[in-house]
C-alpha cells in the first residue's frame, strides 16, 4: 500500500528541491514533478517527490483527518509516529 501526505512548503531549495512540513516533521523533498511551487503552498508527497499542489482547505481536512487517526501524533517518548522505527 502508499500513501501520500499533504505537506507545506516552507523553504524552496536549489536544484528543484524544497524543505516541508507535515505534523511537525521537516523533510527535504524534490519538486521536479511540479510547477510553480512557493513558501506556504501545499504538495502531495510520496517518497520524497511533490507530486502536485494541492488547495489549503483540502489539506487541512486531510492532515485532520490524519491526526484524528494518530498518525499525526508523538508517541510517550515524544517521537512523532511517523519518525518510529
Amino acid at each position: 500500500m502508499c500513501l501520500a501526505v499533504p505537506a507545506r512548503i516552507i523553504e524552496l531549495l536549489p536544484g528543484d528541491m524544497a524543505r516541508a512540513e507535515v505534523g511537525g516533521v521537516v523533510k527535504e523533498l524534490s519538486l521536479c514533478l511540479v510547477d510553480d511551487v512557493a513558501v506556504g503552498d501545499f504538495v502531495i508527497v510520496h517518497v520524497g517527490f511533490a507530486l502536485s499542489r494541492l488547495e489549503p482547505e483540502e489539506a487541512e481536512a486531510t492532515l485532520a483527518l490524519f491526526a484524528e487517526a494518530g498518525m499525526l501524533t508523538e508517541d510517550d517518548e515524544g517521537v512523532p509516529v511517523e519518525d518510529r522505527t
